[in-house]
């Protein structure tokens, strides 16, 4: 396989159909390692796709096709449609279930037939029905050997089975010429058959269930759209919807695709995207969101990003490639299943060759021979990983957590230090006015109002801060006649004809205003971590206003979670340490990086994992970046940047820091599902096969009999998948249950 970082690489999934074990799984991965032009392919046995990236320069998408079905099993590209996909799989559980039941029919009778001591010639018709019904186990068996040059679990269904039924099919023909005895097995090879029918089909039910998550957002879109075309509204199919289309959205419809308000206002419910429990007001120009919900008015918006574009469709494929991704723990299956249907081969033929030397016959021999083969289960194996990362990630993204690869959800269960960002990410990120003190007969409510006019031209973050103060207290803020700014001390502005002075010391120095009266209370709130600016009018200090970038509502609750779970947390900040300790002291962390440049980030971050420790990065600027891709583990707030998103290993959606606790609890509940999983896959193997050997018949004469092994086989992968299933009750201790991705959450 070429990998070369300055090769062009194209990604591409493809769905398989066919496959029966993870050594299915393994041969198609096989196949494309020996294909130039191909730089990884990741084949997904529970979500029974493929995950491909190649050069478009050398391969196609037909090319990859054609590798499928050389290699013995069907493709197609997924269909973007939900409901092709719901039919697609419906209609595979269909012919499932009706060559389950009517195997179970003719098993049945068989058995009736076997026990009656009924014609031959009956059961050889009812036992090649029910082979007929599980051709594609055979058909798939002999093309691992054939096509692959590999076995496969079908390999062993085909030997056991068609040991049991060509030997029958031997006795048979041998009763019949020659009038004497043999031991027929139809009747084993049949229910051998339907019990492994009846494990597919409580598989695929399964299975299908760990991709409800996938279902559940591919629900939220709407599936048709109104657009106007030539002046006429049209109602069409939200595949029809193309860029630059006006679609009109009434009062209570789902908003269709992404785009840009052209016309009317209203108020959206954006919960399930962003996790904003209030509607916000959406107004000419304001971009709205596909799949959010329009609470009250109509508007009119220019579609901007369409199909595979909207915001949900690319979370959609996030987590669909995260699903499909490899988590470092299966490697260890993985390469036990290479090897595991030869060896369960080789002790099959060995215990034949072992019991025959013993003396106990031919037909003892092949009993113990067929019940090997069929009671291995390398499926079980295969299932252990996938299924537990597919619903793992799937609760992630419920809650508004993305988990990028399966390789992320194990990190995070590794990690021992995080270090959050402050501004934006521990803090709203902006000032917020805090206190508004006034002296010389002033009132707070005045000096707000003085303060307002003189910032309204300013573009100062502060300056905001002081005008949204002032509009919750209801004051009107005039224009200034004449306005200023001197950077570095503040801003000089003209209410009618008095001069506003705002500030720092350095402009009331300028100005020679003393300010020893006022030191005092300066010194206070500077202790505080706060700005400070000192308003004059009329040549007078008339009060203070100090300002600060106020924590976040979960922030502390966030923190303490955290080092209940044992971690150890640690802040970083471009920020005076005075400011970062003040900050740090409210969140009770004890460990502080101040005045960090943020092209240093990245270093202090490299520098704290020299000294052994596994380190997440929690941030949300472009100036997180770096430090992100540098972290063992890089948690990116959603509200963030583009940039930190696409650097960081998981994406927090909602702006809520309890899911950095509760992405940290579910990799480690995940990873426990996934020992217990191979825990019982490997147990089960390492005991069914020796009993099945015929370890117990010499010691009290127990045989297990092939038909119990076949049942036994089909629940084992079952039971591993449903075990997966279990973490759906997975309850998070710190998550924010009332806002979450797919939940609607109760407006208080």
């Amino acid at each position: 396989m070429i990998d070369n970082k300055n090769t062009p690489k194209n990604k591409v999934v493809i769905n398989i159909s066919g496959m029966h074990c993870a050594s299915c799984a393994a041969n198609i991965e096989l196949a494309f390692k020996r294909v130039e032009g191909v730089t990884n392919a990741q084949v997904n046995f529970a979500s029974e796709k493929i995950y491909i990236e190649f050069n478009p320069d050398k391969l196609n998408i037909q090319d990859l096709i054609s590798i499928i079905i050389k290699s013995g099993y069907k493709a197609s590209i997924p269909s973007e449609s939900l409901d092709t996909e719901i039919k697609s799989r419906k209609k595979q559980l269909h012919l499932l279930g009706f060559k389950f039941i009517l195997s179970l029919i003719f098993s049945m009778l068989l058995m009736h037939s076997v026990l009656f001591n009924h014609s031959i010639f009956i059961q050889f018709i009812l036992s090649t029905a029910v082979l007929f019904l599980g051709r594609n186990f055979f058909s798939s068996g002999l093309n691992a050997v054939i096509k692959n040059h590999r076995a496969n679990m079908d390999t062993l269904i085909t030997l056991g089975v068609g040991a049991a039924y060509l030997y029958s099919v031997y006795g048979s023909i041998f009763i019949l010429l020659f009038s004497g005895e043999a031991s027929l097995y139809y009747e084993v090879a049949g229910f051998l058959i339907t019990f492994i029918l009846l494990g597919k089909l409580l598989e695929a039910i399964a299975k299908g269930r760990t991709s409800d998550a996938i279902k559940k957002l591919m629900g939220l879109r709407p599936k048709t759209a109104i657009v106007v075309r030539e002046g006429q509204e049209k109602e069409v199919s939200i595949e029809e919807v193309v860029v630059g289309d006006n679609v009109l959205v009434r009062p209570g419809q789902k908003i269709p695709v992404d785009g840009v308000i052209i016309e009317g206002h209203s108020s959206i419910d954006e919960s399930m995207i962003t996790g904003e429990s209030f509607p916000i007001e959406k107004t000419k120009g304001a971009n709205v969101i596909g799949a959010t919900i329009n609470k009250a008015g109509w508007f009119k918006f220019k579609a901007t990003k369409v199909g595979r574009d909207t915001v949900l469709a690319q979370i959609i494929k996030l987590v669909e490639e995260a699903q499909g991704s490899k988590a470092p723990i299966q490697e260890f299956a993985d390469l036990v299943s290479a090897y595991f249907v030869p060896v369960v081969l080789a002790i099959a033929l060995l215990a034949f060759s072992i019991w025959m030397f013993l003396g106990y016959g031919f037909a003892f021999s092949l009993t113990i021979f067929i019940t090997v083969l069929i009671i291995a289960c390398p499926c079980a194996l295969g299932l252990a990983t996938p299924t537990a990362v597919m619903v793992g990630m799937g609760i992630g993204a419920e809650n508004g957590i993305l988990i990028k690869n399966s390789a992320s959800l194990q990190k995070a269960r590794e990690i021992n230090s995080i270090v959050f960002d402050k501004t934006g990410t521990l803090t709203v990120g902006r000032p917020v006015v805090t206190d508004v003190l006034a002296f010389n007969n002033h009132n707070e409510e005045e000096v707000l109002k003085i303060a307002a006019i003189a910032e309204k031209r300013s573009e100062h973050p502060l300056a905001d801060s002081i005008i949204e103060a002032a509009k919750k207290r209801d004051l009107e803020i005039l224009d200034p006649y004449a306005f200023n700014s001197l950077t570095g001390k503040g801003v000089i502005a003209r209410k009618e004809n008095e001069i506003i002075l705002l500030g720092n010391r350095a402009l009331f120095k300028d100005k020679n205003i003393d300010l020893v009266s006022f030191e005092e209370k300066l010194k206070v709130y500077e202790a505080q971590g706060k700005t400070v600016v000192i308003v004059a009018y009329k040549d007078e200090v008339i009060g203070i206003i100090s300002a600060k970038d106020t924590l976040k509502e979960f922030s502390k609750e966030a923190v303490d979670a955290l080092k209940k779970l044992g971690k150890r947390i640690i802040m970083i900040t471009g920020d005076n340490r005075t400011t970062a300790a003040t900050i740090a002291s409210e969140l009770g962390i004890d460990e502080v990086l101040a005045e960090v440049l943020p092209q240093d980030k990245a270093g202090q971050i490299q520098k704290l994992q020299g000294s052994g420790l596994k380190v997440a990065m929690i941030g949300d600027g472009i100036n997180d970046a770096p430090a992100l891709a540098q972290a063992n583990l890089g948690i990116a707030i959603g509200a963030g940047t583009d940039i930190a998103i696409e650097s960081a290993d998981i994406v927090l959606i909602k702006d809520d820091l309890r899911d950095v606790v509760m992405g940290i609890d579910l990799s480690r509940y995940a990873i426990k599902k996934i020992k217990q999983n191979l825990f019982w896959a490997f147990v089960y193997n390492l005991i069914c096969i020796p009993i099945a050997a015929g370890l117990l018949y010499p010691i009290n004469g127990f045989l297990l009999n092939p038909m119990i092994a076949g049942a036994a086989m089909a629940f084992s992968s079952v039971t591993v998948v449903c075990n997966s299933l279990l973490m759906k009750r997975y309850k998070p201790k710190f998550c924010n249950s009332k806002i979450c991705l797919l939940r609607t959450p109760k407006k208080s």
